[in-house]
């Protein structure tokens, strides 16, 4: 198993924040279960805001419904705590934050990252990385969340995934050399995503986010009635115009679905 290469990820953040502490508590492991549990371990054990997990590979990944994520070798695997100053109900505001942030970043770097609704990072129509958010609440406010994110990077992946590292051989350029230097912009990429909501409100950010997002304009069926995406809610919901309905009820020209009530779905590749 290769070594993570800590000092080569501070060296990386030193450079984006100069004279400046570093805002982020690394630590580093070779294997956990999930980087998610170990970081609210932490937390548990007092750890503060800023804190990161990362892993070089994971035993009981977590994906989005309870999924688990593939966590080979070879991957990128962090996660961020953080204290946002939400209500409860706005949770996925959080998710929406760091989807953005992060590809705001790996864009700056010339990889052509997009957004697939509501919390996938996509790279030629295939995935990239995800991110999972969970949260614990008091008298409903969000008192504390983790931010996981994993990206593929040297690992194996399904045919509807891609990594990073082969992206770039493709692309004949190497706009991110290392593993560490990845690391440094997903965390640079959250921060930022997380700091636009909490400054500029989430009318801005979402409006960031959709910029980004691959699904605009996507066809999908609700219920055996067509409609097209057009927007995604304050809440994280995907907003549809819907181009059929039910002719026994009243004309609903637009819904929304919540996360994980629909899939979008991925192109499958051949070789």
């Amino acid at each position: 198993m290769v070594e993570f290469n800590q000092q080569l990820l501070v060296d990386s953040l030193k450079a984006e924040y100069k004279h400046q502490d570093i805002p982020f508590s690394l630590h580093i492991f070779n294997t956990v279960s999930s980087t998610n549990q170990t970081l609210w371990e932490l937390i548990d054990q007092g750890e503060k805001p800023g804190s990161v997990v990362i892993a070089t590979q994971q035993t009981a990944g977590k994906g989005q419904w309870g999924r688990q994520w593939q966590s080979s070798t070879g991957g990128l695997y962090l996660s961020m705590a953080i204290t946002p100053n939400l209500e409860a109900t706005s949770s996925y505001q959080l998710t929406l934050a760091s989807a953005w942030g992060i590809t705001a970043q790996l864009r700056k770097c010339g990889i052509s990252v997009g957004i697939k609704w509501p919390n996938d990072l996509v790279l030629d129509g295939r995935k990239l990385g995800g991110i999972l958010t969970e949260t614990k609440v008091n008298q409903g406010q969000i008192t504390q969340a983790v931010i996981g994110v994993g990206i593929n990077w040297a690992n194996q992946v399904p045919e509807t995934g891609i990594n990073l590292q082969l992206w770039q051989n493709s692309q004949n350029c190497q706009m991110i050399h290392h593993l560490e230097i990845l690391t440094s912009q997903v965390l640079i990429g959250i921060k930022s995503g997380i700091e636009c909501l909490q400054v500029e409100g989430i009318s801005i950010l979402l409006s960031r986010y959709l910029d980004l997002l691959t699904n605009m304009g996507d066809q999908v069926y609700v219920n055996n009635f067509l409609g097209k995406v057009v927007g995604v809610t304050q809440e994280g919901n995907l907003r549809l115009r819907m181009a059929t309905y039910d002719p026994k009820a009243a004309l609903i020209p637009e819904i929304s679905v919540q996360p994980g009530t629909i899939s979008l779905g991925y192109r499958q590749t051949c070789v």
